[in-house]
């Protein structure tokens, strides 16, 4: 199966054993496997500077924009979705799950069939997790089921919505489908000829955080067709002990050590270095047991230990990247992995820069107790907030004017490329529940849709009523970070940890 995508991308479903003669196709110029991803009002409206824009019969309220939701879903059933008369806001409905676009007419036919069991014959679309509607209600809600309370950003614009379907049991959607729900909610805003904000409010570890993987150049790629913005979440890995790194010296090793919890099932670790330097790995278990030094020798190679079996792989530059991975699976003999302190030691042979970063999966996937004793919070940003094109978001507690540590942080690995953006309100924020009502919800998840709502209302004062039209992509971005505010505890904006500062929209807009 292929899907050819925009700019020259495709996914390609084959078989693992011919994935070696379709890479030497003359059509093929680079492949990467997919990767798991993670899914990671009030107060926060005013903190963001959004009531004053809000406000009176010339506020901003996105409409002529669209705000376009890939994540788990929406609550298509929600009063927050609908207009006064009870039709849809929602324009298109892609459900990977289902394998199936919903029109604006289909979902009208469903909810005026009355009870969702009845509408769901109709449009079988459900948020199983509730993710996707929480962000879309920050977003895009127009506080109809509160009176307007817990009214959200763009309020007024039309919605997309992406569900993002799931490979494989693990439950967890891949890269190749946020590729596909990007390409499509991309193809239908130039059809329409909608100024659209697009919000991805997950991702994972996986990569070298340098915005050079496949993926992050597809965003770059597309993030310049159609008048679009995308804005994405940092990740909730900065407080998380997945990430650590260090600069060897010659004639001293290195023992990195990670604490692995009881009753793991597997993880991998990715260790990511210059394909200049050189160094010996020796994996050592909490028995004492040791292999190494490990051949550098590029592609597999598998040790056994009592209970864990350990695939390490050198991996090679890519044409877009001069790093090279050294990746280790750690997988059960039978049930579970050696829990206690593993070492992993470097020993270095020819070094060049002697820089090095290690990362663990997305904490969504691991025991808390599983994590590097010494860990670094810096460049805890997940992928794909690292890619140049999208607006990167922070998570900051509105309440205390004070940094959220869970939020990722920055700098990308090289080229110190700055990232998070800014920040915006992560911490408590009241939004849309499936099943309707609201809740609490907490994350970089629920800061980024503060920016993609506020991207669509920057488009519809340049692009919709017709003072800017080419207010979209870096302009929007640039616009964001000159009006951000400068939060207390810091000496120096922008910086790793919340960027060039907290959104305000009213101080983004020109005089």
């Amino acid at each position: 199966q292929t899907d050819i995508l925009l700019n020259g991308y495709a996914i390609l479903i084959v078989p693992e054993s011919q994935i070696q003669a379709v890479s030497q196709m003359p059509q093929i110029e680079y492949i990467e496997k997919p990767k798991r991803l993670f899914f990671a009002v009030n107060a926060a409206r005013s903190a963001s500077c959004l009531i004053q824009v809000q406000a009176g019969p010339n506020g901003l309220t996105g409409a002529g924009t669209a705000v376009a939701v890939i994540d788990s879903g929406i609550d298509y059933f929600h009063p927050d979705f609908r207009n006064e008369d009870g039709t849809t806001r929602i324009i298109r409905l892609w459900d990977q799950v289902q394998n199936r676009v919903y029109t604006e007419g289909e979902i009208n036919e469903a909810l005026a069939a009355g009870s969702r069991s009845e509408a769901l014959r109709i449009v079988n679309s459900v948020d199983t997790s509730g993710h996707g509607t929480a962000v879309a209600g920050i977003a895009a809600g127009n506080g109809r089921e509160s009176g307007g309370r817990y009214r959200g950003v763009a309020y007024e614009s039309a919605i997309m919505a992406v569900r993002l379907g799931t490979s494989l049991a693990d439950g967890f959607p891949r890269t190749t489908q946020l590729m596909r729900g990007l390409d499509a909610v991309v193809r239908t805003a130039m059809e329409l000829g909608l100024p659209t904000a697009v919000n991805l409010s997950f991702g994972n570890t996986y990569g070298s955080h340098d915005g050079t993987s496949l993926l992050e150049t597809y965003i770059d790629s597309i993030s310049n067709f159609g008048r679009t913005v995308l804005a994405a979440g940092t990740g909730n890995e900065g407080a998380g002990g997945g990430h650590t790194s260090g600069r060897l010296i010659m004639g001293r090793e290195e023992n990195v050590e990670l604490s692995v919890a009881p009753f793991e099932t597997g993880f991998s670790v990715q260790l990511w270095k210059s394909y200049a330097d050189e160094f010996e790995i020796a994996l050592i278990a909490p028995s004492g047991e040791s292999s190494g030094p490990i051949s550098r020798r590029m592609g597999a190679q598998t040790f056994r230990y009592r209970d864990t079996k350990v695939l390490l792989y050198y991996g090679e530059p890519s044409p877009y990247s001069r790093a090279q991975e050294i990746y280790m699976d750690f997988l059960p003999r039978e049930n579970y992995v050696d829990s206690g302190i593993w070492i992993i030691r470097l020993t270095p042979v020819r070094l060049v820069t002697g820089h090095y970063d290690l990362w663990l999966p997305a904490q969504a996937a691991l025991n808390p107790a599983t994590r590097f004793l010494l860990p670094t919070a810096d460049t805890t940003l997940t992928i794909p907030s690292t890619a140049a094109g999208v607006i990167s978001v922070g998570a900051y507690n509105d309440s205390y004017l004070s940094y959220a540590d869970f939020s990722g942080r920055g700098y990308t690995r090289t080229g110190n490329q700055i990232k998070p953006d800014l920040v915006a309100p992560g911490v408590d924020i009241v939004t849309v529940q499936k099943g309707g009502g609201y809740a609490a919800v907490t994350g970089t998840s629920f800061a980024t849709p503060f920016v993609s709502g506020s991207a669509a209302l920057l488009m519809e004062w340049g692009i919709v009523r017709g003072n800017d039209p080419f207010l979209y992509g870096e302009k929007v971005k640039a616009y964001l970070i000159r009006g951000a505010r400068q939060l207390p505890g810091f000496e120096e904006f922008p910086n790793p940890t919340v960027g060039y500062g907290a959104l305000c929209v009213r101080d983004s807009l020109p005089e």
